[in-house]
This record gives C-alpha cells, structure tokens and sequence, in this order.
C-alpha cells in the first residue's frame, strides 16, 4: 500500500506521528528515510511521546547511542539512528532482531535494515522545504492493515460531531477491538473498533469455537445490546453515530472510575458493590428479548446452552491440563471430565432466562456517583450477551478473576443478591445456590483453560499470576454437595496444590 500525505508545517507531522502510534505493536517498524532536516526526528519524538502520553518527555537523538529504547511506553519502543552505520553487518551488533519481537521499531536513516522481515513494516519517505513536508508511505504487512483501518476510521469521523477530534489511545489489540479516547472542545467520547472477527479453525462439528460459544462477531452486538440496556434505565454507553458494516462507532465515555482500578487503590467499594448487586437483581425480574430490532435488520440473542458451557469448559483438558502436566490429558479422565460436566449443566438451564453479560466483574463496571440508583453502575464490554440463569453474573462479579474478592465479602453480597430477589415468588434460593456453584464452577473452569491459553499460544504469561486465585474460587465452588464428583475429578487429577503451583 502507497499513500502519500502533504503537512503544513510541524503540527501538522507531529499529529500524523500520534495518529499512527494508535495502532503501533510489538514486531512492527517504521522506516524514517529522508534527506537532513527532512522531519525525521521531529516524527520520531512525536510518535514516541504518544505512545508515552507525555508530550514533555524527554527524547535524545540517537546520533551517537545508535539505539535509544524506551520501556514505560504503551507498547515498548527502540529508536534507532543508522546515520553512522556504513555497512549492514554492523546493524547486528546493535541488537536490533532480538528488539524487534518485544519492541516497535524506529529506524532514521534505515538503508541498511531494509531486507529484513518484520510482522509489519512502514517505510516514511519525508520530503519539501520550510514549513512544508511531504510523506510518501509504503507500508506491508500489519502496517498495510492499520493505514487501511485508520482510513476508515477518518472518514467515519469526518461525517460526525467529532470530526477533528483528538484521538488517545485506550485500550485493546489489534486483532479484532480497540478502543481510543475522543477529545474536543472538553468533551470525551469513546471510539469503538470493532470490525467483524474472523472465523477460526472449525473445532467440533464442523464449527469454530466463537460460534460455538456464541461470542460476538462485530460491533452490532454491542449496539444492540447497550440500546435495549438504556432503554431500560441501565447505564451502558450511549451510541452517537455508527458504522455497521465497517464497525465503528462513537458512544458515550463513562469516565475512568472502573471498579477494578478502584479496588486496586484502596477505595470504598461497599456502596459500587451493593448497587452492583442490586443491577443484577433488577435485572433478574425482568423479561428479556430474544430478538432486538436494529436499522440494518435485527440482532438475535442466543441461549446460554450446554453446548457453550461444554467447549468453555473444555479448555481446562485442551490448556490447563497440558500447562499443569506437560503432556495431553488421557482418554479415560477426558471422558469422565464430560460426563461430570453433563450431568451438572442442565441444572443452570432455567425456564425464565435473563441477559447475562458473561463478563460482569471488576474490568466492565464503571461508578458513577453522580447518577441516582441503579444508574450509578456504568456497564461496559457488553457484545457477548446471551439468555441464561442470572446466577452466572453473579458468580462474575463475585468470583472476580483479576481482583480479590474475599470469600466473607462475596458471601454478604450472595446474601443481599438473595434477599433483594426473595419478593419474587418463583425465586428458589437453593436451587439458586446450586446453579451459582455449577456456573461459578464452570466459570472458573473456562478461565484456568483461557490463562494458560493466553501464556501457550499469545505469550503473555501475566494471566498466570491469576491462576492461585481462580482455583481458590474453583475449590470453594466445588465444596456444594452435588458438586462431590467433580471436586473427586480434580482432587484426582489436579488438586489445588498443584493448580496453584502452576
């Protein structure tokens, strides 16, 4: 892919660097070429300093250091100056390969690095005279793919309130969501990038496990479900312009009160964690659609069935067992894990399902204080909703993943979820009880397979450090009587002690 770029004057070259570090990720580089003067560092400190979110931050040329990394950047940076490099074998003693994995790569003056591979590489031919620069930008691999996206993204803006806004970086991955922040004139908003994931390798039955699992496939998802939520007195994001079928949308910025980054700071948490409980058994008493009528044609929100439950489960055989092990689970423990697993999951199948948002907990709520009730709970992350028994957001919030949630404070807050529910006749506490330990349970389950997934096969292996907690929550799941064959799977096969070593 080509493009070329005119800028009038440095501003202009400095937002273009900011613009383009959005999308910047370990493995790619971006070439700096042109004559001296040709705007090369002033391209490079831009782009550097916002990936730091510091615009003071001090950056050096590298002139005489030849590399200058930087490690407390969003995405970690090594900046490079090859000016003095006169013949490519010496580019290997800079260490150069072994950055470029862990790294975005900066490269001024980069002749001599040009024939090697990188995930994606950028090259920026900068151009003119006084204030006036030209860029012409050759760009292959991950590089291609972000230009095109940041096109679409561009011209979705230019046709919103938000056109010219100033665009931050806020969070997610390239793959299949991002998310940045929209500034202008004092007001925020959040862009959504949401374009339509890609099916993976068929995993059973000729299917793949997003469909299996009923993960969301694009951005109407997350419109549909968060219109309904609002509709309703919920505090999920206002939608103020979207793109369907390119996936992209302006909604409404909830603020930075998350509940996970709250606990983490030592905060109160009493009254965010009573309001939260108390959205869940307001939602409880309510019928949901199974069908949400949309401009484009309508959403359908699938059942949470045991077909779901089972390939979610089934990651802890397929991810955890080999983690824990070293080697793939045996046929016969395999078959009793799914025969335990099919003889519990039909009590979580309820007559009078309700949306479940599957990711309830500390990571998707936002406190917002200034709002009155139920709507102090700002609802996030959203897209994967489906119909089932609302003891599994409970289990969610309760059974936290990230954040310490102690077992005194989830039991208060069971109890209060219980008490708020009680003047609704058809509630049935044990029964309630029972499929709050099979989904917690269950859900547990799912994330132990999901970490040691995420550390396998994506390398990032700070997922692990959750693994003591969640098997904390696993045992104590598995202490319900009707739960004693699967705690004697597990005592069997991977007791507590030797889920928490791992």
């Amino acid at each position: 892919m080509q493009l070329i770029r005119r800028f009038e004057g440095a501003e202009e070259l400095e937002a273009f660097a900011a613009e383009l570090s959005l999308f910047a990720r370990p493995g790619m580089a971006v070439m700096l070429s042109g004559d001296v003067g040709s705007g090369k560092s002033t391209f490079a400190r831009a782009f550097i300093r916002a990936l730091a979110a510091d615009p003071d931050l001090e950056v050096p040329s590298p002139t005489f250091t030849l590399v200058q990394t930087y490690e407390e950047t969003r995405v970690p940076v090594a900046h490079a100056d090859l000016y003095r490099i006169r013949q490519a074998s010496d580019v290997a003693e800079l260490g150069l390969d072994d950055l470029a994995s862990s790294h975005v790569l900066l490269v001024e003056w980069p002749d001599k690095v040009m024939e090697q591979a990188f995930a994606g590489r950028l090259l920026i031919t900068l151009s003119g005279e006084g204030s006036v620069r030209e860029a012409t930008l050759v760009a292959a691999g991950s590089w291609a793919q972000a230009l095109f996206r940041n096109a679409d993204i561009r011209g979705f803006l230019a046709g919103t309130h938000w056109s010219g806004a100033r665009r931050r970086f806020l969070e997610g991955d390239a793959s299949f969501r991002r998310y940045e922040t929209l500034e202008m004139s004092g007001d925020t908003a959040i862009l959504m990038d949401m374009p339509a994931r890609p099916d993976g390798p068929p995993v059973r039955n000729g299917k793949p496990y997003s469909a299996i699992a009923h993960l969301a496939e694009d951005i109407r998802a997350v419109i549909a479900v968060n219109a309904v939520l609002c509709a309703r007195g919920y505090s999920a994001p206002l939608t103020y312009a979207q793109d369907l079928a390119k996936g992209l949308a302006v909604v409404e910025d909830l603020g930075r009160d998350v509940y996970g980054n709250m606990i983490r700071a030592g905060q109160d948490m009493r009254e965010p964690m009573l309001e939260a409980v108390a959205v869940l058994a307001h939602m409880a008493g309510q019928e949901w659609p199974e069908v949400v009528p949309m401009t484009d044609g309508r959403h359908v929100i699938a059942r949470y069935d045991i077909d779901a439950q089972l390939i979610e489960v089934d990651l802890l055989p397929s991810w955890f067992w080999p983690h824990v092990t070293g080697s793939d689970i045996p046929v016969g423990p395999r078959a009793a894990f799914d025969d335990l697993w099919r003889s519990l999951l039909p009590f979580t199948q309820t007559l009078q399902p309700v949306w479940v948002l599957r990711d309830y907990h500390s990571p998707n709520l936002i406190w917002l204080p200034g709002r009155q009730g139920r709507k102090r709970v700002g609802l996030i992350d959203t897209q994967d909703c489906l119909l089932g028994h609302p003891a599994y957001d409970l289990a969610s919030l309760l059974q936290d993943a990230r954040t310490d949630i102690s077992f005194e404070q989830a039991d208060e807050l069971h109890a209060h979820y219980c008490d708020l529910r009680q003047a609704d006749r058809s509630f049935d506490r044990s029964a309630f009880d029972l499929a709050y330990a099979i989904l917690g349970a269950q859900r547990a389950t799912k994330i132990l397979g999901i970490f040691a997934r995420l550390s396998k096969r994506d390398g990032k292996h700070g997922y692990l450090r959750h693994v003591p907690r969640v098997s904390r929550y696993l045992e104590r799941n598995l202490s319900h009587p009707k739960l004693a064959g699967l705690k004697a799977w597990f005592d069997a096969y991977l007791p507590l002690g030797a889920r928490e070593e791992r």
